[in-house]
């Protein structure tokens, strides 16, 4: 008898260890047939509107409202099964381990800044990097956050950075992005140098600690942001949004972004943008609907108009229609412009 109240006793130990803690392994695939007319490759297609990504997130109660919490995001390439970049990290999408309590959430490693995290709610497309969408582009004016860090890795990303979340305290939230300066083997970067004297060789290190800020505000069916966000080469990103549910099935949403490039940049180093959208949901479908304008200075606009439309099949599967029209001047002295049309067709399916 004593032998088992002692093996139910330590059963029950351990099952309380066990659901102390969690593992999720999550992630989507995302196939379709796409077209952009006047690009390098003016050919139909096989490829992906968004990520495709493998994830794992793990939550760790540690007692007293204390958590431990780490995420990984492998992306990959549907069509082909290789990942997305070989020259780009395992953990491309993310990798961040934390806490969390009642002092809001700390994280360290490799993930979307303060600004890019935030934004994305106020972008027709949630911030997925479709070619019909805006956040790769217009959303952000075509700034980079980690120009600093091999071609092409760190579009929206900070690595070797600390990433703080307030609590929300009656709808706001603060969130802070801090990154250190070490050098992560970019390509030189002419700025105001010379081919021979580039203002950063490769494989610099920041001239100053990039950071990210974003002051968010939910009231019911209205949201804003606020943002600021400098990187390694003292570009500088100023944006404002908001959104507004006048009803459950309608989403309208406006974004404004400044950049300053005037470290780097002698001539014309500002450029503006703003995008206006909307989601509309009717019965298994929504409707995606947006258009912006991208002004630098001195350079004829870059103008797009986009709508999509999303066919959901079940919770976690969806077809999908892209159809968008953008208008870019053919160099930064041109006075005429060319019209890329993109065409989409695809099926997204999260795990």
């Amino acid at each position: 008898m004593k032998k088992s109240l002692v093996a139910l006793a330590l059963m029950g130990a351990f099952s309380s260890a066990f659901a102390q803690s969690s593992v999720t392994i999550y992630g989507t695939l995302d196939a379709g047939i796409s077209r952009t007319t006047h690009t390098a490759n003016d050919a139909t297609l096989i490829g992906k509107r968004d990520n495709n990504k493998l994830g794992f997130r793990g939550v760790e109660d540690l007692g007293n409202g204390l958590k431990a919490l780490f995420q990984l995001e492998i992306r990959y390439e549907p069509d082909t099964g290789t990942l997305e970049n070989v020259s780009r990290p395992l953990f491309q999408g993310q990798s961040r381990v934390g806490l969390q309590g009642s002092f809001g959430t700390v994280r360290l490693g490799r993930g979307l800044s303060a600004f890019q995290e935030s934004v994305i709610a106020f972008e027709p497309w949630s911030g997925i990097p479709a070619v019909a969408g805006y956040q790769t582009n217009l959303q952000v004016t075509g700034y980079t956050s980690d120009p600093l860090s091999p071609a092409g890795n760190s579009a929206n990303r900070f690595s070797n950075a600390l990433f703080y979340n307030t609590p929300v305290m009656n709808g706001f939230q603060l969130n802070v992005t801090v990154a250190t300066k070490e050098a992560n083997g970019n390509p030189a970067i002419v700025g105001r140098g010379t081919a021979a004297a580039p203002q950063y060789p490769a494989n610099s290190e920041a001239s100053a600690n990039p950071y990210s800020i974003s002051a968010t505000y939910t009231n019911g069916p209205f949201a804003a942001m606020l943002a600021h966000e400098r990187n390694g080469i003292e570009t500088k990103l100023y944006s404002i949004a908001a959104s507004y549910k006048p009803t459950t099935a309608l989403k309208l949403m406006a974004s404004y972004q400044k950049q300053d490039q005037s470290h780097t940049v002698l001539i014309n180093p500002d450029t503006d943008a703003w995008i206006i959208g909307a989601n509309y949901t009717v019965g298994p479908g929504k409707w995606l609907i947006g258009y912006g304008q991208k002004t630098p200075d001195g350079v004829l606009k870059t103008k797009q108009a986009s709508i999509g439309y999303e066919h959901s099949l079940s919770p976690r599967t969806y077809l999908y229609v892209d159809l968008s029209q953008k208008k870019t001047p053919f160099t930064p002295a041109a006075i005429n412009d060319v019209e890329q049309n993109h065409y989409a067709l695809g099926i997204h399916h999260n795990f």
